[in-house]
């Protein structure tokens, strides 16, 4: 697989507004992240948590290992590497086996250690379009890996998840979901607006892959999102006082602080 060339890439944040202000963090910036970037939100009768983040005002990155060089596997080994008082939130953030080790492309800190995986297989991964939650230097996007693999090749992002299945494209709900299908989880994904900010959701109650896309185009107004997982989707949200626990889980999203120049 080779890696990407993202240099061009990451300078092109999208434009334009964002509705993803809601519940009652319609103030600036700076207040909403003071506060943490997560809130509660119902839509079509189920609860969800949607937190927003603005990729030029804080760090996005992927962790997996814990000191011991495996896989940490919980929140509460994220601290070993990761100050916790300047993590603003985290996420599981792409599939995995049973070791804990991503099955699709992880790049993290700019080093590719899993390539793209563009086979065929069962489960939710390969559901096809599957995607890439992608990003550094103050963007991130989400494409589908059939567009990610057209990409120039160069040198690898800096950060890079690869899940499946997409949940919207172009704000399209996935051609293989019903409405509201008898399968329902606890489920997690992430999603980019017009305006360049992330939108990180998981659901409280057990919904649909239907229900759960809608949420993005409805509520999040992200043209494209993608799956993260489902039954160990889990939060961090140091603000709300909220730290899941659960099932071992793979990769880790993490959103900290940008450090202060000076």
């Amino acid at each position: 697989m080779k890696p990407f060339a993202v240099a061009a890439l990451l300078a092109l944040a999208a434009c334009g507004s964002s509705g993803a202000e809601i519940g009652d963090r319609s103030g600036d910036d700076a207040k909403s992240l003071a506060a943490g970037p997560c809130v509660n939100a119902v839509f079509e009768g189920s609860r969800f948590t949607h937190c927003i983040v603005d990729p030029a005002k804080a760090e996005i990155a992927l962790r997996l290992d814990g000191a011991d060089g495996i896989p940490m596997r919980s929140f509460d080994r994220l601290t070993e590497q990761t100050p916790s008082e300047s993590i603003l939130m985290a996420m599981n953030g792409g599939m995995f086996n049973e070791s804990g080790n991503p099955i699709g492309l992880y790049v993290e800190s700019g080093e590719q250690r899993v390539a793209l995986n563009t086979n065929e297989g069962p489960g939710n991964f390969h559901l096809m379009p599957n995607g890439v939650f992608w990003g550094g230097n103050g963007v991130a996007h989400v494409d589908t890996t059939e567009h990610f693999a057209t990409l120039e090749p160069a040198n690898p992002p800096p950060f890079a998840t690869q899940s499946g299945p997409m949940l919207l494209v172009d704000g399209k709900l996935h051609p293989h979901f019903a409405a509201d299908g008898e399968s329902k989880h606890f489920r997690n994904g992430v999603g980019v607006d017009k305006a360049g900010k992330v939108h990180f959701v998981i659901s409280d109650d057990l919904v649909s892959f239907g229900r759960f896309a809608r949420f993005f185009r409805d509520e999040a107004k992200t043209p494209d999102a993608l799956y993260l997982d489902g039954a160990v989707s889990a939060l961090w949200d140091p603000a709300g006082g909220r730290k899941d626990g659960g099932p071992p889980l793979g990769p880790l999203i993490v959103v900290t602080k940008q450090a202060k120049a000076g």
